[in-house]
């Protein structure tokens, strides 16, 4: 169901141009970590008209996590259009339950989800009549204040940043796909900024494409995505209910899981087991109950295939966790870079990368500085769309390899959870491309995919049909 887009149109007008190849090339040898936004070109973009708008989407079943549960997403637009006509479309996929619960618990489903969509309808309305040279810079300009709007309109001062940078990932986006327009650009290589690239310097010829097993998804819907060649499962953990009733549940559903799929072997490991990526999003409130949740793993068996645990605990709870026998990654407790580097010396030992929920720029800035420190990355997933995919995998697929897999990572889950994933699929400029689909647990990448950058660069008719030209 749409809703009409909010549209203004400014006066303005703008040329642009480009250095000559040699100044490009002299930049980046005298300024390496100069990003290509600034060194590609000195004339700025001009936003004469911006835009907003929304389809909502029904899921095939409530999906529960965080110990609550929605039955719909919500999927925003923002238009940026330029003095030369060109123009940016973001996507977004709104998480109000991931990003902070309390809003989401505060109201209704869709009041929460209003509240978000109106945080990116103010953002993209702060935009018209700016210029930018960089989409980076750009972003950092307006995402405090961003922040502060959604403070005062949720009437949560303790707002978490995520649900502000969640609402600015299509605004995000639209800039990206602005500055791409106005530069010529059509590769993704092409669009790292130079600052970035040591993060992003590998071309995978295959990634893990990894479902997400929510609480209420049956056993035998998980042994039949094993049977299909799956091999990476993240497991929702942190039920609802008490920390004790959490505890036995999730102790009952790891040990059903195991009984399960523990027997099951892959190529892609060294032990050729599954690993399992528990994802409690931060409902153990002590380290003490995840430690008994890792016994309870041991008595089964399952302890050596636990590959990764995600935000375990609760943001606020800042503990030392380096003397946990498992490899912590932090999501969305690493709203941005500084946070990231917090958890990194709290001693968390990997970082899920969400270009699809807290915005490329940021997510470029949080893998360049775990790159640095040695922390592995991947890309983690928002039950995004099918053309969201892409831009995940474009992430994805030139991070270094992950530990004790050799390939990339990226989880995508919207196929289990959409009611109308197949017409989503249609929205892809490229629904068909062997790379757009999973195989036996893998995207299979390869020229085509890195030649059309996923078909991220292409035209997508049903998103560039939520913004008519103006009158």
């Amino acid at each position: 169901m749409l809703r009409g887009p909010r549209e203004r149109n400014a006066p303005g007008a703008g040329t642009f141009g480009f250095w000559d190849l040699r100044a490009r090339l002299a930049a980046r040898v005298l300024f390496p970590f100069m990003s290509d936004a600034s060194s590609s070109s000195s004339t700025p973009i001009q936003i004469v008209r911006v835009g907003a708008n929304f389809e909502r989407e029904p899921l095939v079943r409530p999906f529960g996590f965080k110990g609550g549960y929605s039955t719909e997403i919500w999927q925003s637009a923002a238009l940026l259009e330029s003095a030369s006509g060109r123009r940016g479309i973001g996507l977004c996929t709104q998480g109000v339950l991931w990003s902070d619960a309390a809003v989401f618990s505060a109201h209704s489903e869709s009041g929460g989800n209003a509240l978000m969509y109106a945080v990116t309808e103010w953002a993209v309305q702060q935009l018209k009549g700016r210029s930018f040279t960089d989409p980076v810079a750009l972003l950092e300009s307006i995402r405090h204040d961003v922040y502060a709007y959604a403070k005062k309109i949720t009437e949560n001062p303790k707002l978490r940043e995520t649900f502000a940078l969640n609402a600015l990932v299509g605004v995000d986006f639209a800039a990206w796909q602005l500055f791409a327009a106005e530069r010529g650009i059509t590769h993704f290589d092409d669009l790292i900024p130079a600052a970035y690239r040591p993060a992003l310097a590998q071309k995978h010829d295959k990634i893990a494409s990894i479902p997400l097993m929510a609480y209420a998804v049956p056993i035998e819907e998980l042994k039949a995505a094993v049977d299909d060649g799956y091999f990476f499962m993240k497991i929702k953990i942190g039920q609802p209910g008490s920390q004790q009733e959490m505890l036995e549940k999730d102790k009952a559903r790891i040990s059903a899981i195991h009984a399960a799929i523990g027997h099951a072997r892959t190529p892609y490991t060294a032990n050729g087991k599954l690993p399992y990526y528990f994802d409690a999003n931060g409902r153990y409130e002590s380290k003490e109950l995840l430690l008994e949740l890792l016994d309870h793993a041991r008595k089964i068996g399952a302890f050596e295939q636990i590959a990764l645990i995600e935000e375990p605990f609760p943001e606020e709870l800042e503990i030392d966790v380096g003397d946990i026998p498992a490899r912590l990654a932090a999501d969305e407790s690493a709203h941005t870079d500084r946070d990231a580097l917090k958890r990194i010396e709290m001693g968390y030992k990997a970082i899920a990368l969400k270009p699809i929920a807290k915005t490329l720029s940021m997510s470029l800035k949080i893998a360049q500085l775990a790159h640095e420190r040695g922390v592995p990355c991947f890309c983690a997933d928002l039950t995004v769309t099918p053309l969201l995919v892409e831009w995940n995998k474009n992430v994805a697929a030139r991070l270094a390899p992950f530990p004790g897999l050799g390939l990339g990572l990226v989880e995508t889950n919207g196929h289990q959870n959409y009611r109308n994933w197949e017409t989503l699929r249609s929205y892809h400029p490229a629904p068909e491309a062997p790379w757009a689909k999973t195989t036996r647990g893998v995207f299979k990448l390869g020229p085509d995919f890195y030649a059309r950058s996923g078909g991220i660069f292409e035209p997508a008719p049903h998103y560039a049909g939520l913004f008519p030209p103006a009158a």
